[in-house]
């Protein structure tokens, strides 16, 4: 079983980098299940549902979310589709789900969604007690469990990572945007990565227009964030 995560898509240059990409990357790497982060695909904050729709046509079997899960109202209307999936540590109560099972080749698979709480600008839960809480629901009835953790600070990742090494098949960062050069496997075998980085404008900050990131950075006055454009580039890992 190969399963192909690929990091924040960041605007239209990273939805249309996916969709020039992915064939090839299936082909090359034989995968069977794929896993993408849409959370900045909307003008870097958010969903749509036509994003949503064109990540499926491109093959995504679960499309998670994060910080700005809720950034665009729309996704109000497709919230409860079963490749959607947000952070399972938002407040009980809250529209849509953060784990889904999957099957394929004869396996189940869990995907879970879960977003930090250091230095992320969201009331959440914590998200090591909301990890354990969906283990013990899952407990006997998946086969691989995979952990998109979409969180700030490296120190709270690798925490996640060490917290769920042996109960999970991988954990894998995301929302920083820069792929780390951490990738393990731990000591009880389960795969980690910091950070899977993001698809989207290459020659940029993290996404954003370069000029208006350093006015921001120069000025510390406000500066209204704007995609980068040129050359893209999809940052991805493959378990």
């Amino acid at each position: 079983m190969n399963i192909l995560a690929i990091g924040d898509l960041v605007g239209e240059l990273g939805l249309n980098k996916l969709a020039e990409e992915i064939e090839n990357i299936k082909k090359e790497y034989k995968i069977d299940f794929i896993i993408v982060n849409g959370e900045n695909v909307a003008d870097g904050m958010g969903i749509t549902k036509k994003a949503f729709d064109k990540i499926i046509k491109c093959g995504a079997n679960v499309v998670t979310m994060g910080n700005h899960t809720w950034g665009k109202k729309e996704i109000f209307t497709f919230i409860d589709d079963p490749k959607l999936i947000r952070p399972a540590n938002y407040p009980e109560g809250v529209i849509g789900k953060g784990y889904g099972i999957y099957e394929c080749r004869g396996k189940k698979i869990a995907v879970m969604n879960l977003i930090g709480r250091t230095e992320v600008n969201v009331l959440s839960e914590n998200p090591f007690i909301k990890a354990n809480e969906i283990l013990k629901e899952i407990e006997g009835n998946v086969d691989i469990i995979i952990v998109d953790f979409h969180a700030e600070a490296t120190a709270e990742k690798v925490a996640m990572g060490y917290h769920l090494d042996g109960k999970v098949t991988a954990v894998f960062g995301t929302h920083t945007h820069i792929q780390t050069a951490d990738e393990k496997l731990l000591d009880k075998g389960t795969a980690y990565i910091t950070d899977i980085g993001m698809t989207g404008p290459k020659k940029s900050v993290i996404g954003m227009d370069i000029n208006a990131s350093l006015k921001r950075f120069l000025t510390t006055l406000p500066e209204k964030y704007k995609i980068a454009q040129g050359e893209s580039m999809l940052n991805r890992l493959c378990v």
